[in-house]
C-alpha cells in the first residue's frame, strides 16, 4: 500500500482490509457523462482496482460546465476512452476498460456478470429499468441517479434489496431532460458524489446497510430527503427490453416510431401505430406476446403501462437505437 491512499485507510472504516476490498473490486459505469464524471473521479481516486466504463456518445463543448472529466482537448473524442483516459492519468495503478457502445439486451448481461456492482449514470429511463432487470436476475447491486434543474435522486437497488421497478413501476408520462429543461453542473456534482460514496460503501460492506435506501437532493431549498424501500414488493409483471434478434416469428411487432422519424419498419409485418393508440391492442391477438419498438425505449415503457394497466401483459420492448441487429 502506498502514501496514495492514507487518508481514507487511516479511517478505521476502511483500513488496510477495506483498501483490499475496494482494489478487488470491479465496477461497471454505465454513462460518462455529468454523474459518470463525478463518480468516475472519486472511485479512480479511492483505488478501485477496476472500472468498466460504457458510453456510446462523443465529448460536446454543450458537455464540459458539468463534465469536469473532460477539457476543449477532449471535445470531438469518444466519452467512454476520454473518460479512461482522464482517470488513468489521476491513478494509473488501477485498470480501467473503455467500451465506445450502447447499452444493449445483448451486451448487458456479459458486462453485469464481471462487476462487483453497477452504476447507473445515464439518466435514461430506458437503461435503468434495462439495468434493473439484469441486475435484479444477476443478484448484482445498482446505484441508479437521475438529475434535472437543480435537483435529482440516488437509490441503491437489488442485489438483496428491490429492484428499481419495484419502486417506479411506471415511467412518467412527461419526463424533463437535461436538454429540455436545463441543469446545474453543482447540482449534477452532487448527485454524482452521492452515487460514488454509496458504492463505496456497498464495496466495504459498511453498516447499516445502504441496499434498499433513496437519498434525494433539493437544490433550491438545499435540503436532503431520503426513505427505505427495502420492504417494496416486485411487481408481479414485467416488460423485458430485448433485441431484435430474440424476436420470435409469432410475435406481434408494433412500430410506435412515425413513418418520418423512420421510413422502414423493423422486421417484415411489423405495424406502424401511435403511441396514444396502442389501447387498441389489449384485446387482440390473446396470449401471443406484444414487443413495442421506438427509437430509446422511451416511448415503448409508457405505452407499455397503458397496456398493462388494461390487464394485457404479455410485452417485450425493444430500443431500436440501441439494437445491433
Amino acid at each position: 500500500m502506498t502514501d496514495r491512499y492514507i487518508r481514507q485507510t487511516t479511517l478505521t472504516e476502511v483500513g488496510a482490509t477495506g483498501q483490499a476490498r475496494l482494489a478487488a473490486a470491479t465496477v461497471l459505469v454505465v454513462g460518462a457523462g455529468g454523474l459518470g464524471s463525478s463518480v468516475l473521479q472519486i472511485l479512480a481516486g479511492a483505488g478501485v482496482g477496476a472500472i468498466v466504463i460504457v458510453d456510446h456518445d462523443h465529448v460536446d463543448i454543450s458537455n464540459l460546465h458539468r463534465q469536469p472529466l473532460y477539457d476543449m482537448g477532449d471535445i470531438d473524442a469518444p466519452k467512454a476512452e476520454a473518460a479512461r483516459d482522464a482517470v488513468l492519468r489521476a491513478n494509473p495503478d488501477i485498470v480501467a476498460t473503455a467500451k465506445w457502445e450502447r447499452l444493449t439486451p445483448a451486451n448487458a448481461t456479459a458486462l453485469i456478470e464481471k462487476a462487483s456492482i453497477v452504476i447507473d449514470a445515464a439518466d435514461n429511463f430506458a437503461v435503468t429499468y434495462m439495468l434493473s432487470d439484469q441486475c435484479l436476475a444477476a443478484g448484482k447491486p445498482l446505484i441508479s441517479a437521475s438529475v434535472v434543474d437543480l435537483s435529482g435522486y440516488v437509490g441503491v437497488y437489488c442485489g438483496g434489496a428491490p429492484s428499481y421497478r419495484a419502486v417506479f413501476p411506471d415511467v412518467p408520462e412527461v419526463a424533463g431532460s437535461c436538454a429540455s429543461i436545463g441543469v446545474l453542473g453543482s447540482a449534477v456534482a452532487v448527485l454524482g458524489s452521492l452515487q460514488a460514496h454509496l458504492a463505496l460503501h456497498v464495496l466495504l460492506d459498511l453498516k447499516p446497510s445502504v441496499l434498499g435506501r433513496m437519498v434525494s437532493f433539493d437544490g433550491h431549498t438545499m435540503q436532503f430527503g431520503g426513505f427505505s424501500f427495502a420492504d417494496c414488493p416486485e411487481p408481479e409483471h414485467t416488460a423485458p427490453f430485448i433485441g431484435l434478434a430474440d424476436l420470435a416469428p409469432e410475435d406481434i411487432v408494433i412500430d410506435l416510431r412515425g413513418v418520418a422519424e423512420a421510413p422502414v419498419l423493423p422486421r417484415p409485418g411489423a405495424l406502424r401505430m401511435a403511441p396514444e393508440e396502442v389501447g387498441s391492442l389489449a384485446a387482440a391477438h390473446p396470449g401471443g406476446r406484444i414487443v413495442l419498438c421506438c427509437r430509446s425505449g422511451q416511448r415503448a415503457l409508457r405505452a407499455a403501462g397503458r397496456l398493462q394497466a388494461m390487464g394485457r401483459h404479455n410485452l417485450a420492448l425493444v430500443a431500436l437505437e440501441g439494437d445491433p441487429s
